[in-house]
């Protein structure tokens, strides 16, 4: 049997991964930009709001016209007007005047301040009593507040959120420069494969990977391209690669990754046009024999068969590497969610790897509390019980009931 090529660390090949670069650029409309990354610096074209708005139902004053006003000695204004939203009135407050204003609605000229609706009574149609007394711009939005112009408002290398997609839309951004979104090709192998629609017989297996694996590159904003189901043969699965890299910009095969007889993925990847093998086999439990490999500039990826240890992988590893292909600013350092937890049981470890043990948290009395989940690596329930995942370093011989333990929140 023939040996790993040489097991690499995780560290190791988190180095290898950021070799990768972004797959390419477009311009994507407002409407199709949300979970894209940007790929320049983008600066407002104008100060946003770029006029003096209320942020209150009330009345426009001067602020000045207030000052001492109370419940017992109310300030008496004359009403000379309303506002209408969206229109720029000609009025002008001059001293001793008010000027009903909705909230959004633009400050006339003369203006400096709105008071409260709740704080104004009227005696008749127009003369205005004010309970209190307010400071100048109080109840108001100024004119670059959000955002002045020429200040950068997104920095290259963000995802866009809904918000972001909102600020670009209260500047006008009909269309916005980013990193394309990356296509995954995602390969199942195996003879016992069967799809999800078919009733397996006895010894096969319906296709999980593909919807676990489909799933998490969604959730990290890359494009899932489904290849199919490919048996264990070298030709066909051959031939369904290069098909998946004439199409897209990484090819992830799940299963055919291990030392074996009926193992393809690594002989198919070195007929590979320009191929560099660069992991075959990561110190760590589960997912040992992975495979990462590039043909050109897109990377090649063989995971484990089990789908549990297929998806410990690509939740370790895979979204470093789709933030990178992606462009995303925070490719190079982790950025899983982590939450603290008292661990609830020992849980052992062998030294010279690390270990990925799924955790189930739970609240108990004022602790967040990590229960660890203990299955073979071809339980998919074992994931399903599981928030998220503790890392047990290599030099350490497991974990103990009571250690203050850091947790890998799944990504969601």
């Amino acid at each position: 049997m023939e040996a790993f090529f040489k097991l690499k660390t995780p560290d190791e090949v988190f180095d290898i991964i950021n070799g990768f670069s972004p797959v390419g650029e477009e311009a994507v409309s407002l409407e199709d930009a949300f979970g894209c990354v940007l790929n320049v610096d983008l600066t407002s074209p104008e100060d946003l709001p770029d006029f003096f708005k209320s942020t209150m139902d009330g009345y426009a004053v001067q602020a000045r016209n207030t000052f001492g006003a109370t419940e017992s000695l109310p300030a008496l204004l004359e009403i000379t007007g309303e506002v209408s939203m969206g229109e720029a009135d000609n009025m002008v407050v001059e001293s001793g005047q008010a000027v009903k204003i909705p909230t959004g609605g633009m400050l006339p000229a003369g203006a400096d301040g709105v008071v409260m609706v709740e704080y104004c009574s009227l005696l008749d149609e127009r003369t205005l009593e004010i309970s209190r007394a307010i400071s100048p711009l109080e109840n108001t939005i100024q004119p670059g507040d959000d955002f002045k112009k020429d200040a950068v408002i997104l920095p290259a290398g963000k995802r866009l959120r809904p918000q972001d997609l909102g600020v670009l839309a209260g500047l006008g951004f009909s269309e916005v420069p980013v990193f394309c979104k990356p296509k995954v090709a995602i390969l199942s192998t195996g003879d016992e494969m069967v799809p999800v629609s078919q009733t397996p017989r006895p010894g096969e297996v319906r296709d999980i990977n593909r919807y676990t694996l489909g799933a998490l590159c969604r959730n990290m904003g890359a494009v899932p391209i489904y290849m199919g189901i490919c048996s264990d043969h070298f030709k066909p699965l051959r031939e369904m690669v290069e098909k998946a890299l004439r199409a897209t910009d990484t090819v992830w095969i799940s299963g055919g990754s291990s030392v074996g007889t009926r193992d393809f993925t690594r002989k198919v990847f070195e007929t590979l046009s320009d191929f560099e093998l660069l992991v075959h086999g990561i110190s760590i439990s589960p997912g040992k024999p992975t495979i990462i490999g590039r043909s050109g500039a897109k990377p090649v990826i063989g995971l484990p068969g089990h789908p549990a240890s297929a998806l410990v992988v690509a939740e370790v590893f895979m979204t470093r590497m789709l933030r990178i292909l992606s462009g995303n600013m925070d490719a190079r350092r982790d950025v899983h969610t982590v939450k603290q937890a008292i661990l609830k049981r020992n849980i052992p470890s062998s030294g010279g790897r690390e270990d990925y043990v799924r955790v189930k948290l739970e609240k108990d009395d004022e602790n967040l509390t990590a229960i660890p989940i203990f299955g073979k690596s071809g339980l998919i329930s074992t994931l399903v019980e599981a928030d998220g995942l503790i890392r047990i370093d290599m030099n350490t011989e497991g974990l103990y009931e009571g250690d203050e333990v850091d947790v890998m929140l799944f990504e969601i």
